[in-house]
């Protein structure tokens, strides 16, 4: 940029250089070369970029940096065990940190003009102070089964090169920012406005891929991501910040995995599971949007992580102020934007539906009543008394035009506030696709999540519905005798709770 002969500096332990395989470039020369192109094509010029790769231990500091350095933008560190015990280094980072002090500050705007690449995991405590408070781009992965990190290296496969590569184009982008945010002064040309922010929660390991593919979309569709810093490992720190950060939030998004996570100094639980109770809590009392997704197909062995699963599938306070999602992670991207920001004709539809007959304070309970078309008289009972419970009460569109009653059919799972599938006569096949449809319609635009979920079981008995079990939903059971009111107790205490 106009005002530094060097776009950015790239500091590194030349250990780290060495190439496991004879003849192949090294780590960091190969992070040099594909920087150099993926910035460029985001700014649109080649950078400028300093790497000494003949730097020798006996050349003089003083000519080789300290004159250097002010005229340097910004400092990628490659952080390694080998780096963070480098007096050579640290000498480096400390140096840069003095003159980009003169020359604007370390920060400009929010953004940092370090950027901490973590080439080898080093434990927290040992990030020189200078790098601390950045959360850093990690270029490895830990193995599930054996907890071991590997490095993002070209030589281990094409899972690890596509890994290393995206890694790389969100460390590319983040620079291009930063670099023309110096170019204008300190000024983003055209400052985009927040959309809102969002707290993503860390995770463990096993869906670090994942949650770095919803942090890029959702940083490229404009919102803020949080927590913006790495989280304290001492538990009283971990929950003074989350709560601070969370508090920030319109919507907390909890990814969940078949690892139970690291538990901080301090606590009995991991820090996913004291994330999602720590935004339940900030729920509970503000009204804050939560998304709860289990990876589908996902199996837990460990033992304290299948009881965090089924507390999460079976508590009624969990599906009172979140929705709970086990659906492809296109389909999560998908609702995660609906749920940040739904359509206006959607909202408006809504809106003008809180105002129909009780007034503009108080919000009708939409209650979508799905059946075959051969149970519309049994469900007349069940109906009536939902209706007279207050409820806006829809039933499917049974329509010769099987385009038009699907159409219909999706609208109505979208607009509504809470689903109720009763089985009478249909047959197990009709069960599992409105089963399936329940799970798809998370995709769906929403301005807010479902209330509850259930599953009415009538006459005649079978031995599919005797045996049929589920944690989609809440099962209600129909006595021998016929209905009873009693038996939807659990359902409407569920919309209650969740209506606060």
């Amino acid at each position: 940029m106009a005002s530094f002969d060097h776009d950015f500096f790239i500091s590194y332990a030349h250990l780290d250089d060495q190439s496991l395989i004879e003849g192949e470039p090294g780590w960091v020369a190969r992070l040099h070369r594909l920087l150099e192109i993926r910035v460029g094509q985001l700014l649109g010029e080649k950078p400028r970029i300093w790497r000494d790769p003949k730097l020798q231990g006996n050349d003089y500091f003083a000519d080789t940096l300290l004159e250097g350095m002010p005229k340097v933008g910004a400092l990628v560190s490659v952080l390694s065990p080998r780096y963070v015990h480098s007096e050579w280094c640290t000498r480096e980072l400390a140096e840069f940190c003095r003159a980009a002090q003169r020359s604007g500050g370390i920060r400009i705007a929010d953004k940092s003009r370090i950027f901490k690449v973590v080439k080898t995991p080093v434990p927290p405590e040992l990030h020189p102070n200078e790098v601390q408070p950045l959360l850093g781009y990690e270029f490895f992965v830990v193995d599930p089964q054996t907890g071991r990190p590997r490095e993002l290296i070209q030589a281990y496969g094409p899972d690890a090169e596509r890994a290393f590569l995206a890694k790389l184009d969100d460390l590319a982008y983040d620079i291009a920012k930063l670099l023309e945010l110096l170019e204008n002064g300190g000024r983003s040309a055209s400052p985009p406005a927040s959309k809102g922010t969002v707290y993503l929660a860390e995770t463990s390991f096993d869906l670090r891929e994942e949650r770095e593919a919803i942090r890029r979309d959702l940083l490229r569709h404009g919102y803020e991501v949080l927590p913006d810093q790495p989280l304290p490992l001492v538990a009283p720190e971990f929950a003074s910040l989350v709560r601070d950060q969370v508090a920030r939030c319109r919507l907390a998004i909890h990814l969940i995995g078949k690892t139970y996570g690291v538990v901080p100094d301090g606590a009995s639980r991991s820090l996913v599971v004291l994330q999602e109770e720590l935004a339940a809590e900030r729920s509970a009392t503000s009204g804050l949007s939560r998304l709860i997704w289990i990876a589908p197909g996902v199996e837990v062995e460990d033992e304290r992580q299948c009881e965090f699963v089924q507390h999460l599938l079976r508590s009624p306070d969990v599906h009172s102020h979140a929705e709970l999602l086990k659906v492809p992670l296109e389909v999560l991207k998908t609702t995660i934007h609906s749920q940040l920001a739904p359509p206006a004709a959607a909202k408006a539809s809504r809106e003008g539906t809180s105002r129909e007959g009780k007034g503009a304070a108080t919000e009708l309970t939409r209650l979508y009543l799905v059946c075959e078309e051969q149970d519309r008289d049994a469900i007349k009972p069940l109906e009536d008394f939902l209706f007279g419970q207050g409820f806006e009460v829809t039933l499917p569109l049974f329509d010769e035009d099987e385009g038009e009653a699907r159409s219909d059919h999706e609208e109505s799972l979208a607009t509504c506030d809470a689903v109720l599938v009763f089985v009478g006569e249909a047959g197990e096949p009709w069960l599992r696709r409105k089963l399936r449809e329940l799970q798809k319609s998370a995709a769906l635009p929403r301005d807010k999540p479902l209330l509850a979920r259930g599953i009415y079981l009538a006459a005649p008995e079978t031995p599919s519905k005797a045996r049929f079990r589920t944690l989609e939903a809440t099962v209600l059971r129909e006595p021998d005798a016929g209905f009873s009111a009693d038996v939807l107790e659990p359902f409407v205490t569920a919309i209650e709770r969740a209506r606060g």
